[in-house]
């Protein structure tokens, strides 16, 4: 080892670690794809398979090598953290570090995530490793895995959706006219937080009246009216993993065609997470959503796909749309999201996250989806 590197130390090995459980399924997926070596720097997949939560780190995984490059500010937090791997301190550069570790090994192919490396970086890498290296996008792998939770994983994300349901419900109280978006938005991340969770999974989303009509509207200084609908798409992260849950409601008295809008999608949410089951094809939950919003002659209103995998990322596999033919697993979770939006009128959107079981799906964020007309 060149003196550069000091070795800090291999942690400890728990037989029932699941990050262990993960580096072994990639080693043998990585057999099959016929992958030498990967070069890991998407830091949720590093965490993913290390357990390592630091904001800088590159893995280097074989089928013998289990290697973690660090800086000096988290050397001792890889040490208590990562798992089934050798942690290096790289006082000169991570990458250069990685690249310097190939170098030295005679390591003629190695693969990276093309998805993450950036144009310079691959630049650097490949000249700091030597002409002798060969390197290749190594494809989604890990994404693969990332597809099918464990059962920790499935925890942690039916307690991100509890304290999400939760905080909803103690919202309902506090929507009222004259109540500010942002005021809304800042509330329900606060609440979050005061039951546990490290934050909100992305920023809050609370839309009134015509900007409800955007499906990705930024809270604004807007004050909420009466006979408005509002949406609220909100979700907490715990120990890492998020959920995602949207409910709308109404201010006031709504009007017949407000009630048959609302009705319609949550007809088409319905329909769609009973859907989800082992096996059946991403693209046929889309279509399931789909078919009860074109029989209320709403399908022209519904502008986006069905949902997404949940997880480390609150946007993962699979994407629940029209013409995707990836089968969905048991273990996997996604959202089920359908909604209209109208301008001038609003939108409605409802939107759980839910757990694919063998049988019967999961829904993990267990708020009501009646209580949406506030007087």
């Amino acid at each position: 080892m060149v003196s550069s590197f000091l070795l800090i130390a291999m942690c400890p090995d728990p037989s029932s670690s699941p990050f262990r459980a993960r580096q072994e399924r990639l080693r043998a997926l990585m057999e099959t794809r016929r992958v030498p070596l990967i070069l890991v720097t998407h830091l949720v997949n590093v965490r993913y398979l290390t357990g390592f939560t630091g904001s800088a780190g590159i893995l280097l995984l074989g089928p013998r090598q289990g290697i973690l490059w660090v800086d000096p500010r988290y050397t001792l937090q890889a040490q208590e953290q990562a798992e089934g791997v050798e942690v290096i301190e790289e006082k000169k550069g991570i990458l250069k570090g990685a690249a310097s570790w190939l170098r030295k090994n005679g390591v003629r192919e190695a693969t990276f995530e093309a998805s993450n490396l950036t144009c310079a970086q691959f630049e650097q890498l490949g000249k700091e490793a030597g002409d002798g290296l060969q390197l290749r996008p190594a494809g989604e792998l890990i994404e693969e895995l990332r597809v099918v939770k464990d059962r920790g994983e499935i925890e942690a994300i039916r307690r991100a959706g509890k304290v999400t349901a939760e905080v909803f419900a103690e919202m309902l109280p506090r929507i009222r006219p004259g109540v500010i978006e942002q005021d809304l938005a800042a509330e329900v991340e606060y609440r979050m937080r005061k039951k546990g969770a490290e934050g909100a999974a992305f920023e809050t989303i609370v839309a009134s009246g015509p900007r409800s009509a955007y499906p990705h509207a930024r809270p604004s200084s807007k004050a909420l009216q009466e006979s408005e609908l509002v949406i609220f798409d909100l979700g907490a992260i715990l120990a890492g993993y998020a959920a995602d849950m949207t409910r709308t409601v109404f201010l006031g008295e709504p009007t017949r065609r407000v009630r048959n809008l609302y009705c319609a999608v949550l007809k088409a949410q319905s329909g769609a997470v009973r859907a989800v089951r082992d096996t059946t094809r991403a693209g046929e939950i889309d279509s399931a959503a789909r078919r009860v919003l074109a029989k209320h002659g709403l399908a022209r209103y519904f502008t986006h796909s069905t949902g997404h995998g949940v997880g480390l990322e609150v946007h993962e596999r699979p994407r629940l749309a029209k013409g995707e033919v990836t089968h969905l697993r048991s273990g996997s979770v996604v959202t089920v999201e359908p909604g209209v939006y109208l301008e001038g009128v609003g939108g409605i959107r409802i939107e759980d996250t839910v757990l694919v079981g063998p049988e019967d799906p999961e829904i993990l964020t267990p708020a009501s989806k009646e209580s949406w007309v506030i007087s």
